[in-house]
């Protein structure tokens, strides 16, 4: 049992992270507070049930259209919704709580759409939930193909962020925007190219979550206040914080859930944020004065 919840604690931490490196992308570069981010992955999650049960294409290749539609979908949202009250807010205080504002209403037309075509109902499907063993546990076949390609997702990430130019011009304008323009990067551009591969890491992960776990259109602020929770825990603009405090909250949660009550998950989930904010308030890997 001891191993079954670990590899379970690895596995939802591992989707928790690829989820929150997503919005770190997000906030850290664009810089954006997306409060309507769950509900893109609730949107690619209802995305990849019905490719699969009404087009016959699995959720591994349906990543395929899923990511770049969202990629898509994001850039757009930014450069029509987002990219006018960057233009026109002062400092970034007043582009955070504008962009709070804005996609909070993001959030409601998006589960609205939803609750149109899809109702309320939870939903789910069964794609290689097929009993794997492993260390001498049990753990569905769905749920370590999710983990694995959730790891490849994000090695991919950190590949692209460190070996390639606009990785670089991602990473330069995460540490300070206005020194960035003096080396000729096009700040708004990288902002909107950082907005998209979040959208797109979170719709990767809605296709990943949809394998394993029911969802319905109202649970997307679920995802949300839990990608928040790991960014903070984490420090803000960090990839490897999100990793490691992503897998923190899964291990947590599936602990509670396995020995205590499943009941008492998110509870579990606040103490651990609380603790750390208490100890360390600009996160594990955080930098002070940020």
């Amino acid at each position: 049992m001891l191993i079954e919840a670990l590899l379970s604690g690895v596995v939802l931490g591992g989707m928790y992270a690829l989820v929150a490196i997503g919005l770190t992308l997000q906030y850290g570069v664009a810089p954006i507070m997306n409060l309507s981010y769950g509900d893109l992955l609730i949107a690619a999650a209802f995305a990849a049930h019905w490719l699969f049960t009404a087009a016959g294409i699995g959720p591994l290749a349906g990543l395929v259209l899923v990511v770049p539609a969202a990629f898509a979908a994001s850039w757009l949202v930014y450069r029509i919704l987002l990219a006018p009250l960057v233009r026109r807010a002062k400092t970034r205080d007043a582009l955070e709580v504008d962009s709070i504002l804005a996609t909070f209403g993001l959030l409601f037309v998006l589960q609205g759409v939803m609750l149109v075509l899809f109702g309320g109902a939870y939903y789910s499907y069964s794609y290689l939930a097929v009993p794997v063993h492993v260390l001498g546990a049990t753990l569905a076949a769905n749920r370590l193909l999710a983990l694995a390609f959730a790891a490849v997702l994000g090695v991919l990430l950190w590949l692209g962020l460190t070996r390639t130019r606009a990785g670089t011009a991602v990473r330069a304008v995460a540490v300070d925007p206005v020194s960035a323009q003096l080396v000729a990067i096009d700040v708004r551009a990288t902002a909107a190219l950082a907005f998209a591969l979040g959208g797109a890491l979170v719709a990767a992960g809605g296709v990943l979550v949809s394998m394993f776990l029911t969802f319905n259109a109202n649970i997307g602020v679920v995802f949300t206040m839990k990608a928040l929770i790991v960014v903070i825990m984490g420090g803000v603009g960090n990839m490897l914080g999100c990793m490691v405090a992503g897998l923190i909250l899964g291990l947590t949660e599936t602990a509670v859930a396995t020995w205590v009550d499943p009941g008492l998950t998110l509870a579990a989930t606040y103490a651990i944020f609380l603790t750390v904010l208490l100890i360390r308030p600009e996160g594990l890997f955080g930098r002070s004065g940020r």
